[in-house]
């Protein structure tokens, strides 16, 4: 009786597996540089180069959640905090998992002045991360700043009240390592990107 030849798919399936393998270390290397590459223009201040890289890529991969933080900071630090707010706004609705885009939300309503806004946004960065030490003291800033808001409405109603400006002082004293309106208080974890 004849027997059958077959092939081994064993070979087949392994070599396979290999060039899948390679297929996606290749891949992840040429993301790498391409977060890579935003980062260092960023960091040169070479914001419009940065942000075409980063456009460039989010048309291939529109919603990759780390090159669209990456951006997010870019246009931070190009001063576009209307067009980072819509990028963080952005990440947080299709990725509304990740406490980072609430964070650096939450910086860009403090520096508008929009603090409840900024409240918010701590708050559930916290809720998705409880133990994220930068969203913990950046809303620690946000009440501070809310405590010295009340004490001067306070005491514009009543001047008499010999509590509030004690009160005042010491929130002013609090928050005056802050000059620059939320920039030394609220962190945008630059090193800090969303897990892919």
């Amino acid at each position: 009786m004849p027997t059958r030849t077959t092939l081994s798919s064993q070979p087949v399936l392994s070599s396979c597996k290999l060039l899948l393998l390679a297929a996606a270390l290749w891949m992840s290397a040429a993301h790498a540089d391409d977060y890579a590459d935003v980062n260092r223009l960023t960091g040169a201040k070479e914001f419009t180069q940065a942000l075409a890289k980063a456009d460039a890529y989010l048309t291939a991969k529109p919603r990759d959640p780390q090159m669209l933080f990456l951006k997010g900071v870019v246009q931070t630090q190009a001063g576009k905090a209307d067009e980072a707010i819509a990028t963080f706004t952005q990440l947080s609705g299709d990725y509304p998992e990740l406490p980072e885009p609430y964070n650096n939300l939450a910086v860009l309503y403090a520096g508008q002045g929009q603090l409840d806004k900024a409240r918010t946004a701590l708050e559930m960065a916290i809720r998705l991360k409880p133990g994220y030490a930068t969203a913990h003291e950046n809303l620690g800033d946000v009440y501070a700043r809310l405590a010295s808001q009340s004490y001067s409405r306070a005491l514009q109603q009543d001047a008499g009240n010999p509590a509030l400006r004690p009160k005042l002082a010491l929130m002013r004293q609090l928050l005056e390592p802050a000059k620059a309106p939320w920039n030394h208080p609220f962190s945008l974890n630059f090193s800090e990107r969303p897990p892919p």
